[in-house]
């Protein structure tokens, strides 16, 4: 079937806009133009791809499995004309990262400003998720790189390349401060709520494992989304929460948190920078992945 680009480019706007107007105006031209284009390409796809509402436009679920091809294709070539149009001037381009939190906050920020004061011109995207979708969207394309936090398992033709090692402690609001006084038992902590991150991530996954390993059946009795808030619930009272050293010790000093030592050595973990193999890089996420190694050989 022969289609031309430019249907899809426009179908690709009108679904990013989810209005038909927005979209015209992206793209330069007028409202009664983008309709006919859309029209043009159910009708050579033999199906509907949208539905208008009195607010903008919907979706079909074809429409909706379209986009997400037509959504990497068209960034993709967008980004290649960016650079392309740009080769005689400063280094440009986009590079798209994925990040979970306890990368982004442990690595990736401090990273990143070096890396702006370097090369200003670079766009960066950053889309933050946990460790199994990050690795879902760099593997269907949608990332150049992926910082993840271990442990995770993935496919053959993926680079693993370590960035930074870091090491969770146990800590709790100021009301537990009466366990600071020696080391629990990892049994005694069935005795006091857990907050910890949610079913899905990696890192309930590990300490999921870990009670497991040692014989100790225990949940978590909150869970939540992300890293960030675990923090303000611990400092609240909430329970006791495994966390990385480095976010929690600015809290410890301002006695916002305690540190609750167990006696035994909790499992290590690092960042890890994934990529695939099987892919080209665009020149901004090259100039990225370069930065990214000779500043990991100079430290």
């Amino acid at each position: 079937m022969d289609i031309n680009f430019e249907y899809y480019k426009i179908f690709y706007y009108v679904a990013k806009y989810g209005n038909i107007t927005k979209a015209a105006a992206a793209l330069g031209g007028n409202q009664p133009n983008v309709t006919r284009m859309i029209r043009l390409l159910e009708s050579q796809l033999n199906t509907r791809l949208l539905i208008r509402e009195p607010r903008g436009i919907r979706l079909t679920e074809a429409g909706r499995q379209l986009y997400s091809h037509v959504e990497i294709a068209c960034r993709h070539f967008m980004e290649a004309e960016e650079e392309i149009g740009g080769l005689d001037t400063a280094q440009g381009g986009t590079v798209e990262i994925g990040a979970t939190e306890t990368a982004l906050h442990l690595f990736l920020i401090d990273v990143l400003y070096r890396f702006k004061t370097a090369y200003p011109a670079v766009k960066i995207k950053i889309h933050n998720s946990t460790t199994p979708e990050t690795l879902k969207q760099l593997l269907e394309g949608r990332l150049d790189l992926a910082l993840v936090t271990t442990p995770f398992r993935t496919q053959r033709n993926v680079r693993r390349e370590s960035m930074l090692e870091f090491r969770e402690i146990l800590v709790g609001g100021p009301q537990y401060r009466d366990l600071c006084e020696k080391p629990l038992d990892l049994k005694d902590l069935k005795h006091y709520p857990l907050v910890g991150l949610g079913r899905g991530s990696v890192t309930w996954e590990l300490y999921k494992d870990f009670f497991i390993r040692h014989k100790i059946d225990m949940d978590f009795d909150m869970e939540v989304a992300t890293s960030d808030l675990m923090l303000p619930l611990l400092e609240n009272n909430f329970g006791l929460g495994f966390v990385p050293e480095a976010l929690a010790l600015p809290l410890i000093r301002e006695a916002r948190l305690v540190q609750v030592h167990v006696n035994i050595e909790l499992p290590n973990r690092s960042i890890e920078l994934v990529s695939d193999r099987g892919r080209g890089r665009s020149l901004a996420a090259d100039l990225f992945y370069k930065f990214l190694m000779e500043g990991e050989r100079a430290g």
